[in-house]
């Protein structure tokens, strides 16, 4: 990466080129009236950029297409008579294949040949590698948007179905500079359709914002949709698992099972809440955020009514706000039970910590009880021990006083001995101590 370099600025962050650019990563589209889009989005799971590489080589002239020129996110290839754009995202990756239409090029029941036309007589659709997410056939024409017969001529390319209808954006004057028709609806052969009518003089890159964010808003649509199932799964475990929950928090108040019992439930249940969560997290913070990727893309569109009909906005928040509560529905109730799980193993936990505590007491109070005792015993002990030492301590006295009289001594040996029996007892006491005094010393 090239540094800048200004003696006006310090050192240069490794990020900033890269953090900076990222608004041009990618480029609004420029479309040329009029024109036809066919756009597919393929959840690319499992998808390297290898392979998204390799089929791309397969687009006529671009057998010699660089892997290196995919290392990015966005790419846009011209073909001889179209363009195509690859767009890769964190989940799915967007095909938009942009062709020209015939400057006379009108609209009605001749359309469905010209959209054919781009995917007849080749694989290369086909071949892409990844599962269909979307697939929307964009009609962009120059056309009155105020004619009488508007829905009735829209009707024919976009076949059955009610047709959702808006004018959109302002231009300088507060007019709506276009006009989008659809009706939310996969034909036969896979696609939706969706027909943008502008008047003489818009701009391309007027043109390339509105199909941008049309192809968009029905892309993040179909993504938010992914959390569901998710959701609609979940239920019948949630529904199990807090039923579950109030049973053991019930044994828990009667006291009914064993604190490892309630222990081994808490956990197993508590496993199972964790995993739904680290399965699902993602999916429900991937929701929302298309969900929010909907709305914007909704609000950029700026809609007026057609009398008659239905705005993409007001049928889409109809049929979308429903899911979006179910699927945010269920990311709280998961948290919750998550919560009421952790509450509920506080309890058991207090409960076997005052049981703990109170075995505790016991036990030290029988240590106590025993301290005592042993400390009474060695007493007892002590004061054997220094009257058997003061015994054979006088009877070798004894022996010497007699041994002293038989040489000549003038003295009774029982009366001196006797006299001494106190000193000797006295003695033998101090070197008892002395000796406990060094055993204290050398303890740890």
């Amino acid at each position: 990466m090239n540094e800048i370099t200004s003696r006006f600025l310090p050192q240069e962050d490794a990020l900033r080129r890269e953090l900076h650019n990222e608004v041009h990563a990618r480029p609004s589209a420029r479309v040329r009236l009029p024109a036809l889009i066919v756009y597919v989005a393929v959840l690319n799971t499992g998808v390297s950029r290898e392979q998204e590489w390799a089929h791309l080589r397969l687009l006529p002239g671009h057998a010699d297409l660089s892997l290196e020129s995919l290392q990015g996110n966005f790419l846009r290839l011209r073909c001889d008579h179209f363009t195509v754009k690859w767009e890769r995202h964190t989940e799915f990756t967007r095909y938009s294949i942009v062709q020209a239409l015939p400057a006379h090029a009108g609209w009605g029941a001749e359309q469905p040949e010209l959209a054919a036309h781009v995917v007849a007589g080749t694989e290369w659709l086909r071949g892409i590698p990844g599962q269909t997410m979307a697939a929307i056939h964009l009609g962009m024409l120059q056309a009155d948007m105020d004619q009488p017969d508007l829905i009735a001529t829209a009707q024919s390319w976009l076949g059955p179905g009610a047709v959702l209808a808006s004018r959109m954006g302002n231009t300088t004057e507060g007019l709506p500079h276009s006009c989008i028709l659809t009706h939310f609806r996969i034909g036969a052969d896979g696609f939706e359709r969706m027909l943008v009518l502008a008047p003489d003089g818009t701009t391309e890159a007027r043109a390339g914002r509105i199909s941008q964010r049309l192809l968009e808003m029905e892309t993040y649509r179909l993504m938010a949709l992914r959390g569901l199932p998710v959701a609609k799964n979940l239920s019948a475990m949630l529904s199990a698992a807090e039923a579950q929950l109030a049973d053991i928090t019930g044994l828990l108040e009667s006291k009914g099972e064993s604190d490892q019992a309630l222990l081994d439930l808490l956990v197993s249940l508590a496993a199972r809440i964790e995993r739904a969560t680290a399965e699902h997290g993602f999916r429900f913070s991937a929701t929302r955020a298309y969900d929010t990727l909907v709305s914007q893309r909704l609000a950029e569109l700026r809609e007026r009514p057609i009398s008659g009909t239905q705005t993409l906005g007001e049928f889409m928040q109809r049929r979308l706000s429903p899911a979006m509560a179910t699927v945010q529905a269920t990311e709280k109730r998961l948290a919750s039970l998550a919560e009421r799980v952790s509450r509920t193993s506080a309890l058991l936990r207090t409960r076997v910590d005052i049981a703990t505590e109170a075995q505790n007491q016991v036990l030290l109070e029988k240590l106590t009880k025993g301290q005592a005792l042993q400390l009474r015993l060695q007493s007892t002990v002590e004061g054997l021990s220094i009257a058997a030492i003061s015994y054979y301590v006088v009877s070798l006295l004894l022996y010497v006083v007699k041994a002293l009289k038989v040489a000549g001594m003038p003295f009774q040996p029982e009366t001196v001995v006797g006299f001494l029996v106190p000193v000797v007892f006295w003695g033998v006491w101090k070197a008892v101590q002395r000796i406990h005094k060094k055993l204290h010393q050398l303890e740890p």
